[in-house]
């Protein structure tokens, strides 16, 4: 079954074209990445899915639903939600905080200074643990490390407890020592607790082997499609990342 169906989808900016006839699937319980060259039109696919923006034309199905003219809150109700390439947490809040408000999609600057009920401190506690960031869930989100704020974010979303995950390069600007962590947090997330993953991820070595069926857009359009080893030989991605 086909949690995420993309059909079709156009976009542009003015005379610009992010997007055209893009089409991908992505099966429930599966870890599937984008790749393609800088200003491909991957972030954008991103953005419309998760309704940053409406679509020009096309269809965009989620859990048996087409969200295409839903807003974002209204997607992540439904169990979709993202991380980005710069990470939005509140920098002047504890880490601990952070993890309480995100465990409401709806919460409002009222919520943020009323007790939280006892299994939202208990899952905060257990997830920041789980992300490795316990010792420091009382110091400001703001003081940590980038990497360590990438896996606030992660840890944040998981609050949510979402049936998916479009996760927009994750690993980019982290710590090299960091990223396997990160990796097999992300593997763990999907294989025990049975969150579908969407990545965009530029470093190939980490996709290679995190993703189970690679989609490869340039140019704004689906170039290629397959399992890792198949596209790595592919002609046409290789030319696509060499500029021919």
């Amino acid at each position: 079954m086909n949690i995420l169906t993309v059909k079709s989808v156009a976009k542009s900016y003015g005379g610009v074209v992010a997007n055209h006839n893009v089409s991908l699937t992505v099966p429930q319980g599966k870890i599937v990445g984008i790749i393609g060259p800088n200003g491909s039109g991957k972030t954008t696919l991103f953005n419309s899915i998760v309704g940053h923006h409406a679509i020009d034309s096309g269809e965009i199905h989620f859990d048996g639903q087409e969200i295409s003219s839903m807003t974002i809150p209204k997607i992540a109700r439904l169990g979709m939600l993202r991380t980005f390439q710069q990470t939005h947490i509140y920098g002047k809040m504890s880490c601990v905080k952070n993890m309480q408000i995100s465990s409401d999609i709806d919460a409002n600057w009222r919520s943020i200074f009323s007790p939280f009920p006892k299994e939202v401190d208990e899952m905060a506690d257990e997830l920041l643990a789980f992300v490795g960031l316990y010792k420091k869930r009382f110091l400001l989100a703001g003081d940590l490390s980038f990497g360590q704020q990438k896996l606030l974010e992660f840890a944040m979303a998981l609050m949510k407890k979402p049936k998916m995950l479009l996760l927009d390069e994750p690993t980019a600007g982290v710590n090299p020592t960091l990223i396997n962590g990160l990796i097999d947090r992300l593997r763990q997330v999907n294989e025990e607790k049975g969150i579908t993953l969407l990545v965009i991820e530029h470093n190939m070595r980490v996709i290679m082997n995190l993703a189970e069926h690679i989609y490869c857009v340039a140019g704004g359009t689906m170039l290629a499609e397959g399992k890792p080893d198949d596209i790595q030989n592919d002609q046409r991605v290789i030319d696509a990342y060499l500029g021919n």
